[in-house]
């Protein structure tokens, strides 16, 4: 397991995400090979998106490391709704399948929504199903989104106290700023959800004992916002003009008065590729009532 991380009040702390997910995955793999079956996930692309396509090998590789049989359907970017839908239908009736995650954004003239409502709940391995959101929201047990998941299990891995601790979300997505907010309830957190009509943000990012964000902006939280000693959880990724991958949070300004930072790469990514091999043994588990 990995080593937690203590939390200095002016000392940041780099949590290392790459380190923390490769221990789950190879948890998971244990996991898989005593199993006694082989768990299989299906990701479909549609389309050539550079990102998504990045993103959809690195699943693929690491689902095959873990022990799980990974298939990538791929399909041209001008394929009509009905046959995504139509391929979707086939994966939920194909009994090797216990997985499928079709990759987010869908090109233009596709309604994600109807998409994702088409899965298979019970196979629904990114947590997006409106019954497993309702679980969620119910705090009943089910499919959870895999980045909030992650975000979630780095807390724990790196020792954050989550019980009593007040707790900024910074974004309110429906893929990652309300659900993480409603694990962070569940583990008994004062929540507060902030996004870009929140009147003095930077005020209200200082508030928190942990601060997680998620908004698709280019270093955004600057060192001033944060509280010293805070846990900063970085779920952004942006390339800058120059080539540069950074967050949303400002890393350099922000490191030496978090106690806890994660970095952008090899934070939270890492922990969201490791949670859906984790959430695919879930599912195959469930599905065969084990």
């Amino acid at each position: 397991m990995t080593k937690p991380l203590t939390a200095p009040i002016i000392d940041g702390r780099i949590i290392d995400g790459k380190a923390i997910a490769a221990a789950l995955r190879a948890e998971i793999a244990v996991k898989v090979s005593a199993a006694g079956f082989t768990p299989g996930l299906a990701v479909v692309l549609v389309g050539e998106n550079p990102a998504s396509t990045v993103y959809v090998r690195t699943k693929d590789r690491a689902a095959r490391e873990a022990g799980i049989a990974a298939r990538t359907i791929r399909l041209p970017a001008d394929t009509t709704q009905a046959v995504l839908l139509a391929t979707i239908e086939a994966l939920n009736g194909d009994d090797t399948i216990d997985g499928i995650l079709v990759q987010l954004p869908l090109p233009k003239g596709i309604d994600s929504q109807a998409v994702i409502a088409a899965i298979d709940a019970a196979k629904d391995v990114d947590g997006f199903h409106p019954t497993n959101v309702g679980h969620l929201a119910d705090g009943r047990p089910g499919l959870v989104p895999c980045t909030p998941l992650g975000v979630m299990k780095l807390l724990r891995a790196t020792g954050v106290e989550i019980s009593g601790a007040r707790a900024v979300v910074l974004g309110r997505s429906a893929i990652v700023g309300r659900p993480m907010a409603r694990l962070l309830l569940a583990a008994d957190a004062t929540v507060t959800i902030a996004h870009s009509r929140t009147r003095d943000l930077p005020a209200e990012c200082r508030r928190a004992d942990i601060l997680i964000v998620a908004v698709g902006r280019p270093e955004i939280v600057r060192g001033d916002w944060i509280q010293p000693g805070a846990t900063v959880i970085d779920v952004g990724i942006n390339r800058l003009p120059d080539g540069r991958l950074v967050g949303d949070v400002a890393f350099d300004e922000c490191a030496g008065i978090a106690g806890a930072i994660t970095p952008v790469p090899g934070g939270v990514g890492p922990m969201t590729v490791a949670c859906l091999l984790e959430n695919t043994l879930t599912a195959a588990l469930l599905r065969r009532c084990l």
